[in-house]
């Protein structure tokens, strides 16, 4: 379990108040085909666009159906542009970026294109936008909304790893927190084998799926829609994606929010140890809003998932309920406070009925799986984009050593986080490209840069990191004072801040605060 990454689907979904269930928001517009599935799009041969050739011409077309979804509205028209597998050979081989377009509402005040990415990383732009839309109507009405599936994910060449069966095993077997020796090599084999897996079906674009390569291609797709500047809504990994685009490419920053801010300075144990002091965060502000105690309720979760750990729970559905899938059901709700009341429902469910349907369902939502058994695979790309693009590879010993801090910053989540350091990208066979991203951005136009207080998979205090390293008069700093991750759309104060920037071009004050 990874929860820095699933954020993205949580982002997306916050922001549209769905946090566990899709809503498909229709409407019109003019039309891209859908590009290949991922079992079939690949590295084809092509020479792509370099960044001083002419701009592609675009075939919109009407919009098919995601994976497991259904079709968007007829306003919505999806597109393919080429770009290169490897940025070192711009002339060899290309692969297509899937896009989906709604256009402006109010043509004649039209401002240009809005690129937006939802997080992950792995979420699918081409399936979040239309129904994430509902929450950018105003938006809608002077810019083109586009989503993208980047590079490794779905329509975009996307990374695959595993079959469901394989999956589901491995939700079922492997012990996210492993406490004896045989249970610490299975947990570092399956990350390996995860790895494999990858390589073995998606070796081509394994190696050119990171941030940076996804950077480039924004700045293709920029120009492709024919737009000078870049107008970006970044949420979550989004935050990552436009520091390091601002970085390759100061002088295209148009007009730029980062919401639910990566911290750029975290390495992998960073990341790790900011979330688990986000999410304990979040669980202590849960359990004081229902009146209890927090360091009580903590301490009484912790000792309801040693029961779990010792003797999953049942279900329904014939399935049990493991410490890992009970641990990923509680994450869950904590990414909005409006999700809440179903932490409250599972927990009782679990302490008092000895029953754990509602952790599972929380679980499997998090984890992509749907009633028949399927999963999605941004648990793949996510998995293959992070790893492309760190350097660290932290040991099984590494993990150990880090467990009295994590067990001290969160009884409940610190050791699955610290675990999850050694078996993310265990014997990955691809190298990854740095150690924390570079978002250094002098020359660029001021960027919008929004922290929430309560945020528990990008604490706050990364997004004043991401505004100190875009540098002085480019990060432009808003606090939200609130609960859960992302903030537009959530908090009337920063909508409206939002707005004003993205619409008429009023940039705030540095280190305003909302709430």
């Amino acid at each position: 379990m990874r929860v820095r990454g699933r954020a993205a689907r949580a982002a997306a979904l916050a922001g549209a108040a769905l946090l566990t269930a899709g809503v498909l928001a229709g409407c019109d517009s003019p039309a891209p085909p859908q590009p290949a599935s991922p079992e079939t799009a690949s590295a084809r041969p092509g020479s792509p666009p370099s960044s001083s050739s002419a701009p592609q011409k675009l075939s919109w077309k009407r919009c098919e159906a995601p994976e497991g979804g259904r079709a968007p509205g007829p306003a919505w028209r999806c597109a393919t542009v080429d770009v290169p597998l490897d940025y070192a050979r711009p002339d060899g081989d290309s692969i297509g970026i899937a896009l989906i377009r709604k256009q402006a509402t109010a043509k004649s005040r039209r401002i240009g294109s809005m690129l937006f990415n939802f997080g992950g990383p792995g979420g699918s732009g081409v399936d979040i936008l239309p129904r994430a839309a509902g929450s950018y109507r105003k938006l809608n009405t002077r810019y083109d909304l586009v989503g993208f599936d980047p590079r490794g994910v779905a329509g975009s060449s996307g990374v695959r790893c595993r079959t469901d069966e394989e999956q589901e095993k491995a939700y079922r077997e492997i012990d996210m927190t492993p406490e004896t020796a045989a249970e610490e090599t299975a947990f570092v084999e399956d990350g390996a084998d995860f790895g494999a897996g990858c390589e073995r079906r998606s070796g081509k674009v394994l190696p050119h799926v990171g941030t940076t390569n996804a950077a480039r291609d924004m700045d293709v797709i920029r120009r492709t829609l024919g737009d000078r500047k870049l107008s970006y809504f970044g949420i979550s990994y989004g935050t990552e994606l436009g520091g390091t685009y601002a970085h390759l490419f100061p002088k295209n920053v148009g007009r730029v929010v980062l919401d639910a801010v990566v911290d750029p300075t975290a390495d992998t144990v960073g990341h790790a140890r900011n979330q688990a002091t986000g999410f304990q965060r979040a669980l202590e502000n849960y359990l004081e809003d229902r009146g209890q105690d927090p360091e009580a309720g903590t301490q009484r979760i912790a000792a309801l998932l040693r029961r779990i750990d010792a003797d999953p729970l049942p279900t329904s559905s014939g399935r049990r309920l493991n410490e890992t899938l009970a641990v990923t059901g509680i994450v869950t709700p904590l990414y909005s406070k409006s999700s809440w009341p179903s932490l409250t429902d599972a927990l009782d469910e679990a302490e008092n009925s000895g029953t754990g349907d509602g952790l599972l369902r929380l679980a499997d939502s998090y984890n992509g799986r749907d009633e028949s058994g399927h999963y999605d695979t941004q648990s793949h790309s996510q998995r293959a984009i992070s790893c492309a693009d760190t350097k660290d590879r932290p040991t099984a010993a590494d993990a150990r050593a880090l467990l009295p801090e994590f067990r001290k910053l969160s009884p409940v989540f610190g050791p699955f986080l610290a675990w999850d350091t050694a078996g993310w990208c265990a014997r990955w066979p691809v190298a990854g490209e740095h150690d924390t991203p570079e978002a250094s951005a002098p020359g660029a136009a001021p960027m919008l840069v929004i922290g929430t207080t309560g945020d528990p998979a990008t604490p706050y205090e990364g997004a004043q990191k991401m505004a100190d390293e875009l540098g002085e008069g480019v990060g432009i700093m808003v606090t939200n004072k609130g609960e859960g991750h992302g903030s537009y759309g959530e908090s009337t104060c920063v909508t409206s801040l939002v707005d004003g920037y993205f619409l008429d071009g009023k940039i705030p004050a540095d280190g305003r605060t909302c709430g």
